[in-house]
C-alpha cells in the first residue's frame, strides 16, 4: 500500500529547510547504489529529527539502527556541547559506510558507532538517555523499548520509526512477521500509562513517546 503521496512529499520538501550538501550527497548515493535505499530517513524526516533534537538540546542520544548514518547526522545537530550520540548497526558494510559519512561530517568526536547486535550492546552502555530513536529490525521493537525505557530520563523522548509499516498494519488482517510485530509494539505503547504518546503519519509512521 502506497501511503506517501509523491506530490505532497515534493511540495513539503519545497517548503522545508534544505538538507545540507553532505546529507543530499548521502541520499543521492544511497538511492542510486543501496538495495534497501527505502530505509533512508530522507529530507523531510531528517529535518524533523533535527528539529526535535534542536528543541530538546540533548546530552545523550541513542539510535538503534544506523543504516548509512543519515539520521544520526540529523539527530546530532541538536546535541549540546560535549554531548554524544551512540548509534548501533548490525551490518558491517553499512556501519563502514556510516563511519565514512561521519568522518566527512567531522562528527567522529560526537557520534560513537557500535557494530553488532543491539540487544547485546544496549545493556553495556550505562547511560541515561535524553532522546532515543528506534529504527532497526521490527520484531525486536518491543524488546528495544523495554531495554531503553528504564534508562530514559523523566521528560525524555523515544521516537520509533516505521510504525505504519508501509500501510500493512492498516489491513483488516495483518500478515507478515514485521507488520505483526509493529502492530504488537503499537498496542503495547497504547497500553503504557507511564508515557505520553502520539503517532504521526510522517513518512512511514513515527511514534513520539515522552516518558512522564
Amino acid at each position: 500500500m502506497d501511503i506517501i503521496n509523491s506530490l505532497a512529499q515534493s511540495y513539503s520538501e519545497n517548503f522545508s529547510s534544505p538538507e545540507s550538501e553532505l546529507l543530499h550527497e548521502i541520499a543521492v548515493h544511497t538511492n542510486a547504489h543501496h538495495a534497501h535505499a527505502n530505509m533512508l530517513s530522507g529530507h523531510i524526516q531528517g529535518r524533523f529529527l533535527s528539529l526535535i533534537s534542536n528543541l530538546l538540546k540533548p546530552m545523550r542520544i541513542l539510535e538503534i539502527g544506523t543504516f548509512v548514518g543519515y539520521s544520526a547526522l540529523c539527530l546530532s545537530e541538536g546535541l549540546q556541547s560535549g554531548g554524544e550520540l551512540h548509534t548501533l548497526e548490525l551490518r558491517e558494510e553499512d556501519a563502514a559506510t556510516s563511519w565514512e559519512n561521519f568522518r566527512k561530517a567531522n562528527a567522529l568526536d560526537k557520534i560513537i558507532l557500535h557494530t553488532g547486535n543491539a540487544l547485546d550492546i544496549i545493556p553495556t552502555l550505562n547511560q541515561t538517555w535524553d532522546l532515543v530513536f528506534i529504527d532497526a529490525d521490527k520484531p525486536n521493537y518491543s524488546n528495544y523499548y523495554k531495554l531503553v525505557l528504564p534508562h530514559v530520563r523523566s521528560g525524555g523522548l523515544i521516537m520509533a520509526d516505521n510504525v505504519l509499516f508501509h500501510g500493512e498494519v492498516l489491513e483488516e488482517k495483518i500478515k507478515g512477521k514485521n507488520a505483526i510485530a509493529i502492530h504488537e509494539f503499537n498496542e503495547m505503547i497504547k497500553k503504557d500509562n507511564s508515557i505520553e504518546k502520539i503517532m504521526l503519519t510522517l513518512r512511514d509512521g513515527l511514534f513520539l513517546i515522552r516518558k512522564k
